[in-house]
């Protein structure tokens, strides 16, 4: 599961993530959606412990992810919007590599890396060098090399970039099927599709805060928009932006 307790980012004097807690249970499928600039690449970093808050806690099942790195990533999975492989490595090399770092055995690499290779279409490019895979190849085994050590937590910033409409079929019945059998998967996208067809619940982050957090009736009710989910993210987003406004006009003007 995923515990992020009163997390706090800034970057000189903009705050990226502003106060923000949620918890995310075992098994959940949960979306993270929100502008450009809202603190949601800020907030998964952080769960990733690719960078330290100023302030709060991010645990992964139950690992302090500052104080328990090791224990918090080795049951952690990450795959950001433009993941860093490997490019001399062929796609299986960079597989094994990966699996070795989990210290797993050589047989459960062998195993359970032909099965995602297999579901994600790869046979063709296992041998051949990263260097020379387009952008939705290397994005399919950014993905599996991820799940190859079968993490209780996957995390994933923007899954569907490059995918042709096939592939990006084959990652929604993949991720669907587990959180099913118990993984916590934690997306973040700009495609509300994904996160309304997808999702158990859904979040919302404006400028750094935790707007909004549920199911997407939950989420209709508390905008008051009917109808997709493009409404009710136009509304909850332009309820705390005016919101925000009326906070920053009331405070008195500042004097040097």
């Amino acid at each position: 599961m995923i515990e992020l307790i009163h997390l706090v980012k800034k970057f000189g004097d903009l705050t990226a993530v502003n106060d923000l807690s949620l918890t995310v249970p075992r098994g959940e499928f949960f979306a993270v959606l929100g502008p450009n600039a809202a603190g949601k690449t800020t907030t998964i970093k952080i769960l990733a412990g690719l960078i330290k808050p100023n302030s709060g806690v991010a645990r992964v099942s139950g690992f302090d992810v500052q104080t328990q790195p090791l224990e918090a990533r080795r049951r952690l999975a990450y795959v950001p919007d433009f993941p860093f492989l490997y490019e001399k490595l062929t796609p299986w090399e960079f597989f094994r590599f990966t699996g070795q770092l989990f210290l797993m055995a050589e047989a459960q690499i062998q195993s359970n890396g032909r099965e995602l290779i297999q579901r994600f279409n790869l046979e063709p490019y296992v041998n051949k060098p990263i260097e020379g895979l387009s952008h939705g190849t290397r994005q399919r085994v950014a993905i599996v090399s991820a799940l190859l050590h079968e993490p209780e937590v996957f995390v994933i910033d923007e899954p569907m970039v490059g995918l042709d409409p096939h592939h990006v079929r084959v990652v929604k019945d993949i991720l669907r099927e587990k959180a099913t059998a118990g993984m916590t998967v934690f997306v973040s996208t700009h495609q509300l599709s994904v996160a309304e067809e997808m999702a158990d619940r859904i979040g919302i982050i404006h400028q750094g805060r935790l707007v909004a957090v549920g199911t997407r009736d939950e989420l209709r009710k508390q905008s008051g928009a009917a109808g997709p989910l493009e409404q009710t993210f136009l509304a909850l987003t332009a309820l705390e932006a005016n919101q925000t406004e009326a906070s920053t006009a009331a405070k008195p003007p500042f004097t040097p």
